[in-house]
């Protein structure tokens, strides 16, 4: 789900500047993620704010682009992510409202997803601020 709203905002970034010479940012993208999360039901269970560190994503990759072909450096366009491309979500403000600890710290709550194993190879010290969840193997 994820990747598909990361390559729909890349491709909506690059339709506008081929076809209307303009820009779109992060603000105007994350503004329509009401209405996709309305007219997408799949959307309905991702945490908004999971949707939103999506758009961000596209973001970064266009500033890292412009600073590099502002540097002179070699600056690669961004690109789609395949099905293999796009392994990890992640939840900025995870400690108030997206993961919680479970069963002695080994199983995470993760809002929209469920109760999933971790592996955890030490304590966990403090509060859990942002969590990124990755797909490994």
């Amino acid at each position: 789900m994820c990747r598909q709203l990361y390559n729909a905002a890349l491709q909506e970034r690059r339709d506008a500047y081929k076809k209307a010479g303009r820009t779109v940012g992060f603000y105007e993208q994350k503004r329509y993620l009401p209405e996709i999360r309305a007219e997408l039901p799949e959307y309905k269970h991702i945490h908004s704010q999971v949707l939103q560190n999506v758009i961000e994503r596209v973001d970064l990759a266009f500033k890292g682009f412009f600073r590099r072909v502002k540097a002179g450096q070699k600056a690669g366009y961004p690109r789609f992510k395949g099905k293999g491309r796009y392994d990890s979500f992640t939840f900025p403000q995870a400690g108030t409202t997206g993961v919680k600890l479970q069963d002695g710290g080994r199983r995470v709550l993760l809002y929209g997803i469920g109760s999933v194993k971790v592996k955890l190879h030490r304590p966990l010290e403090g509060k859990i601020k942002t969590a990124t969840v990755k797909r490994e193997g």
